[in-house]
């Protein structure tokens, strides 16, 4: 599998809720339909409640990965 083409990236470490979750829908809405938006966060919650979120407004992620000590990196894919 090839590395995924990365569309826009917002870095939202620091943030807490409800921030991250509003900053990362604001991206999405500004991409066009196949494009991945990655984002990284150091908030345990947004971890949970981000996925939960895109994936109800139809978007998919590709990944959750954890990158270093409560941090992670998802990928999502917009539909």
């Amino acid at each position: 599998m090839g590395e995924t083409k990365i569309d826009k990236s917002i870095d939202l470490r620091g943030e807490v809720c409800p921030i991250p979750d509003v900053k990362t829908k604001r991206a999405l809405r500004s991409m066009e339909s196949g494009q991945v938006l990655e984002i990284i966060i150091d908030y345990p919650l947004s971890k949970e409640r981000i996925p939960e979120a895109v994936k109800r407004d139809g978007n998919e992620v590709i990944s959750t990965d954890e990158i270093g000590p409560s941090e992670w990196k998802i990928l999502i894919k917009k539909s």
